[in-house]
C-alpha cells in the first residue's frame, strides 16, 4: 500500500516544503530547524539523507540528529524508527491533518572530530551549513522535483554566502528562493562574523564570486593575486571544457584551525576548508589554489557528467564507486593542470605535484595485492579507514594514482597525434556540449572509451584494464617518462611537500626510512619491508629521540644525512607504556621525490602546463557582484 507521502511525491506538481534553520547557536555547535511538510492522513515515512553526493558513502551524520518532535495541528504525532533502516522514521498522519510540523536539532562535532561535511564546521566566529544535516524528507520523493522554501536566521553581526538565490532579507533572517531539494542539498551556506565577498571575472554572462569566512578579519582578506589567479582559472576552465553547466559559481572558502580540512564539490559552488593562515602564508597558499581548482573542475566532472553508479535517484540509495578513478582521478590531474595554467601553481608546480604522487604510489606496498580499481569500488569504507596500516591496506589511491593514469592517457594522445590533439579534445567533447543550468548526465565506462577513441584510436579498454583492474608492482609512470621526465630523489623536500607538511603537520619519510610522522611525532604509518619496518617501528608509537638526543625535525634530517656516511640511525620510541630502541638498516640519506629531465625525449609537461588563454584575453569581463548574498 502506497503511503500518503509517496502519493504526494508522484503528483505532477509536488508540494513545497518549508525549512527554517536557526543558526544563532551555531557558535555553540547546535543547529535548530523547523520543517513544514504538506501531507494527507494515513501512514507516512520520513527519511534522513544517508548517501551524500560527493562523499561517495553513507556519511549522513544520523547520530547527531536530536530533539525530533513531530506535530499536526498542535497535536503530537508519535514516530518510530525503522529497526533495519535506521535513517527512516514511520508515523501516522491524523485524520484531517494537511501538514506536519517537524522540529529537529543537529549536534555538530567539536574540533578535530568527524570527516567531510560531517566533520567540525563551526567556531564562535563562523559556520558552514550543510542542509542535509538538518532535514527529513518524504521517503520515495524525487529530490529533483520536490521543492523547498528554505531560510536561515543568523547570529547578530554575521553575514553569509551561498549559491542559493536570496528572495528577501529582514534583519538576521534570510529567505531563499524556493529550489528543489537536490539544489538545496547541493548548495551549502557559509556564514560568519568575518566574511568577505570578492566579485571575480564573469564568463559568458555567468558571474563568479569568492566568499571567505575566517576566525579573524586578517585571515578573511583575499590577496589581490589570488583574485587574478581565480579569474584566470575561470577562463582556463572555459577554454578547456568549452561550456559551463552553472548559472553562476561561488567559491566558498572557510579558514579556521578548528574545522575539518577538506574540499567538497557542488554544481554552483565549492566547499573548501583549510587552516586559518592558509592565505596569509604564501608557502601554503598554493595548496588552497589546487583545492579550489579541484572542486571547481568537479562542476563538469562529477556533477554534470557523473558515473551511473553515483547518479542515484535519492539520498537513500547506495552508490557504486568503481569509476571514481575517472570522477576523482581525472579531476585531480585536471586541477593540477589548471592550477599551473592559471598561476595558482608556480612554474614547475605541475612537475612537483606529479613527483609527489609518483613517490607516494611507488612506496605503496599494498599494490602487491590490491588493484587500483578495488580502491575505488571500496571507497565508501576506505574513506573512514585508519591512518595506520594504509601502506599495506591501500587507501583512496584513485586520487593520486588516477592522476598519473590520466597523465599517461594525455601523453599517449599527444604522441599518437604528433601534437595535434590532446586530452583537452576529449574533455571538451565529453564534458562540454551546450552551456546551461545545472544538470546531470550519467555515463558508463563504454561511453568514456568511445569518446577517447574518437579523439585518438587506441585499445583504451585494454589500456585501462591493465592499469586499473590488475595488480601492478609499480604505479603508472609511463606518462611521466614519455613526457620526457624520470622519477628521482633529492635531499631536500620541494615547496609543495613543505607546504603540505606545514598545513597538515605531517612529515613523510616514505622514500627513506619508510614511515610517516604526524603531530607530536606520532608514527602514523610504516611501509612494510622498509628500514623502519625491519627495525620494529610500530604505527601509533611516538618518536622521542634520535641519535641519543630528544627528537627535532632538524636532528631527524641530520640523522638521515649522516646515514649516507655510514652513521647508523637510532630511534627512541614510546609505544603505550613501553619504550623501544630501533636501529635502522639504512644508508641512503634523505630522499624526497623529484622529476628529473630526460633529454632524449621532448618535454611535454611544460606544454601541458602552458596557458591556453593569453594574459588579458581571459574571455572574462569585469563583473558586478551577482544578486546573491
Amino acid at each position: 500500500m502506497l503511503t500518503a507521502l509517496l502519493l504526494l511525491a508522484a503528483t505532477a506538481a509536488p508540494p513545497t516544503l518549508e525549512l527554517a534553520v536557526d543558526l544563532r547557536e551555531a557558535p555553540r555547535r547546535r543547529l535548530h530547524a523547523t520543517l513544514t511538510v504538506p501531507v494527507q492522513p494515513g501512514p507516512a515515512t520520513l527519511v534522513y539523507p544517508k548517501w551524500i553526493p560527493g562523499e561517495h558513502g553513507p556519511t549522513g551524520p544520523l547520530a547527531d540528529l536530536a530533539g525530533l518532535r513531530i506535530t499536526a495541528g498542535g497535536v503530537t504525532v508519535p514516530w518510530t524508527r525503522d529497526p533495519e533502516d535506521l535513517f527512516a522514521f514511520h508515523l501516522v498522519v491524523p485524520a484531517g491533518a494537511t501538514r506536519l510540523e517537524v522540529r529537529l536539532d543537529a549536534l555538530e562535532p567539536i574540533p578535530s572530530q568527524g570527516a567531510f561535511s560531517a566533520g567540525a564546521a563551526e567556531t564562535p566566529r563562523l559556520a558552514l551549513l550543510s542542509w542535509n544535516h538538518i532535514l527529513l524528507y518524504p521517503r520515495g520523493a524525487d529530490p529533483g522535483a520536490l521543492r523547498v522554501a528554505a531560510s536561515v536566521t543568523l547570529p547578530d553581526g554575521w553575514d553569509l554566502g551561498t549559491a542559493l538565490a536570496v528572495a528577501r532579507r529582514e534583519g538576521p533572517r534570510v529567505d531563499f528562493e524556493a529550489a528543489t531539494l537536490e539544489t538545496l542539498v547541493d548548495s551549502p551556506v557559509l556564514a560568519g562574523r568575518h566574511l568577505t565577498r570578492t566579485a571575480l571575472a564573469s564568463a559568458e554572462g555567468r558571474p563568479h564570486t569568492l566568499v571567505i569566512a575566517a576566525d579573524s578579519p586578517e585571515a578573511a582578506a583575499a590577496p589581490p593575486e589570488l583574485r587574478a589567479q581565480l579569474d584566470r582559472l575561470v577562463a582556463e576552465a572555459g577554454a578547456l571544457f568549452g561550456a559551463r553547466h552553472y548559472r553562476a559559481y561561488t567559491f566558498l572558502l572557510t579558514l579556521s584551525d578548528h574545522v575539518a580540512s577538506f574540499g567538497l564539490e557542488h554544481h554552483e559552488s565549492s566547499d573548501v576548508r583549510m587552516g586559518e593562515r592558509a592565505l596569509l602564508d604564501p608557502a601554503i597558499r598554493p595548496l588552497v589554489g589546487v583545492l579550489l581548482a579541484h572542486e571547481y573542475v568537479h562542476s563538469w566532472n562529477g556533477k554534470y557528467r557523473r558515473p551511473a553508479g553515483l547518479a542515484t535517484r535519492d539520498y537513500q540509495q547506495p552508490m557504486r564507486g568503481e569509476l571514481l578513478w575517472i570522477y576523482e582521478g581525472l579531476t585531480t590531474y585536471l586541477a593540477e593542470v589548471l592550477a599551473a595554467r592559471s598561476g595558482l601553481l608556480t612554474e614547475g608546480g605541475l612537475r612537483e605535484a606529479l613527483a609527489l604522487q609518483a613517490g607516494e604510489m611507488t612506496a605503496q606496498a599494498g599494490r602487491a595485492w590490491r588493484p587500483l580499481g578495488d580502491t575505488a569500488t571500496a571507497a565508501s569504507i576506505l574513506y573512514d579507514a585508519r591512518t595506520d596500516g594504509a601502506a599495506w591496506r591501500r587507501g583512496v589511491d584513485f586520487y593520486p594514482e588516477g592522476a598519473l593514469l590520466w597523465l599517461e592517457a594525455d601523453v599517449l594522445i599527444r604522441q599518437a597525434s604528433r601534437g595535434t590533439r590532446s586530452l583537452d579534445d576529449f574533455l571538451s567533447a565529453f564534458f562540454g556540449g551546450a552551456s546551461g543550468p545545472p544538470a546531470v548526465r550519467a555515463y558508463r565506462l563504454a561511453e568514456v572509451l568511445g569518446a577517447l577513441a574518437a579523439v585518438a584510436p587506441h585499445d583504451w579498454r585494454g589500456f585501462f584494464a591493465e592499469r586499473v583492474e590488475r595488480v601492478r608492482a609499480a604505479p603508472p609512470l609511463g606518462g611521466i617518462e614519455a613526457a620526457g621526465w624520470r622519477l628521482g630523489a633529492t635531499a631536500e623536500a620541494g615547496a609543495l611537500e613543505k607546504a603540505g607538511q606545514a598545513a597538515d603537520g605531517v612529515t613523510s619519510l616514505l622514500g627513506s626510512a619508510g614511515l610517516v610522522l604526524g603531530k607530536e611525532d606520532v608514527v602514523l604509518d610504516v611501509v612494510p619491508g622498509s628500514p623502519a619496518d625491519r627495525a620494529g617501528v610500530t604505527a601509533g608509537a611516538r618518536l622521542l629521540g634520535v641519535g641519543g638526543r630528544t627528537v627535532s625535525k632538524e636532528r631527524l634530517e641530520d640523522a638521515l644525512a649522516a646515514s649516507a656516511r655510514g652513521v647508523p640511525i637510532e630511534l627512541l620510541l614510546q609505544d603505550a607504556d613501553f619504550f623501544l630502541t630501533a636501529r635502522l638498516d639504512y644508508a641512503g640519506g634523505p630522499r624526497h621525490p623529484i622529476l628529473t629531465r630526460d633529454p632524449s625525449r621532448p618535454d611535454l609537461l611544460d606544454a601541458i602546463a602552458a596557458p591556453r588563454v593569453p594574459p588579458g584575453g581571459a574571455g572574462a569581463q569585469s563583473a558586478t557582484p551577482p544578486a546573491r548574498p
